[in-house]
């Protein structure tokens, strides 16, 4: 059965839609587009764009799956817990090339497109779309270097916190862009993922234990990169945003939305952060430290939900829906789990929240690409027009 998720609204949106983005960092700028240039003129150019995007973020999603096999619950790399066996350095070198492939192919998707003049909406759509998922799965695997002690790491209490600053960072640039219409590509992306890259290919070759030290004033590995997440949000980015988006509301460059129709898409985000905050807290069973890859999955996954739609509006310049459907089992699944007050019942219930709210969350996204691709008339994966 065919769904309809675009409204006829935001699909006449797509046809107007102009593509409107701006890479000022200078990592991007002078080292990984030159570089990027160079690499997509090896591929043929039948080569969709789409087929590129959608590898790289396979390749993102088998570095998840490789630490989840390897280390479901991060404690391979804690040194109190010896009875869990540590990762061979095999799977850092393999998460460090898959991630750099899956950034690299993230890169080229769209010179590729351009080259083979196959850009359009639903590429951009498509790849911010996965972005938006790969946002939280890339943090909780390099949450494997750690482990979860807090003699070196932090607790998985706190890499909730890392987690939600991420994917609010990631949110508030498209929220940014639902104001301006421009996307303004934040410093900190390309840095993080070399950094994190780079982590994991020094504990390929030396192991996970060369990141397991204390500096000066006891802070440890965890706390150190903890401080640097923290700071990168607050310095480098969230002023940026507010910034660009008070000159595009003094120039007139903008959408020019009024305070409460600017802010509409902070709503469903915001509450998401406090249900999920909540569950964390009163959880009978203390499921962040239970099993947090799961908690993790949940909020990566409808997280990608809730900011796949706010693209879509900014894409269409239609107006931001203020709360999501996927929210309400999400909270009575979450209510069920602190009133009944049994650990075994929550844990339960988590891992069906975790399966309804995936498979909910890619019926989304497969209905949304096909209903695309039947609008525009193109396919997907190949650049031929469709023959629809």
């Amino acid at each position: 059965m065919e769904v309809e998720y675009l409204t006829k609204e935001q699909l006449v949106g797509f046809d107007k839609y102009k593509y409107s983005c701006k890479d000022t960092g200078p990592l991007s700028l002078y080292v990984m587009h030159p570089f990027w240039n160079w690499l997509v003129q090896f591929f043929p150019r039948w080569v969709a764009p789409n087929l590129m995007t959608f590898s790289g973020f396979v390749f993102a999603v088998l570095t998840f799956f490789l630490f989840t096999w390897k280390d479901y619950s991060f404690y391979a790399s804690d040194p109190n817990h010896p009875d869990y066996p540590a990762l061979p350095k095999w799977t850092f070198t393999v998460a460090a090339i898959f991630l750099f492939l899956a950034y690299t192919l993230d890169g080229i998707d769209g010179k590729q497109a351009r080259r083979t003049g196959s850009s359009g909406p639903l590429g951009e759509l498509f790849d911010h779309g996965l972005d938006s998922f790969t946002a939280g799965l890339i943090p909780v695997s390099a949450y494997s270097l750690f482990g979860r002690g807090s003699r070196y790491s932090i607790i998985p209490f706190r890499m909730f916190f890392i987690l939600w600053n991420i994917l609010y960072n990631f949110y508030l640039s498209h929220w940014e862009k639902y104001n301006t219409g421009v996307l303004f590509l934040p410093w900190g992306y390309d840095f993080s993922m070399w950094a994190t890259i780079l982590m994991f290919l020094i504990a390929g070759v030396t192991g996970h234990e060369s990141w397991q030290f204390v500096l000066p004033g006891g802070i440890t590995t965890g706390l150190m990169f903890e401080i640097l997440i923290y700071n990168m949000a607050l310095v480098t980015n969230i002023p940026v945003i507010l910034y660009n988006i008070y000159v595009s509301y003094k120039e007139k460059t903008g959408h020019m939305r009024t305070f409460g129709e600017a802010m509409r898409p902070l709503v469903p985000v915001t509450l998401f952060f406090f249900i999920t905050l909540m569950w964390v807290i009163y959880s009978p069973g203390n499921i962040i430290e239970r099993d947090p890859r799961a908690v993790f999955v949940i909020i990566s996954t409808i997280f990608s939900n809730i900011c796949c739609r706010l693209i879509v509006a900014q894409m269409s310049n239609t107006r931001c829906e203020i709360f999501n459907w996927v929210l309400v089992p999400t909270t009575f699944i979450i209510f069920l789990c602190v009133w009944l007050k049994s650990p075994v019942i929550e844990l339960l219930l988590t891992y069906i929240l975790c399966i309804l709210s995936t498979g909910a969350h890619i019926h989304y996204g497969t209905h949304v690409v096909q209903q695309m691709c039947k609008h525009l008339r193109i396919n997907c994966f190949s650049i031929k027009k469709s023959s629809d």
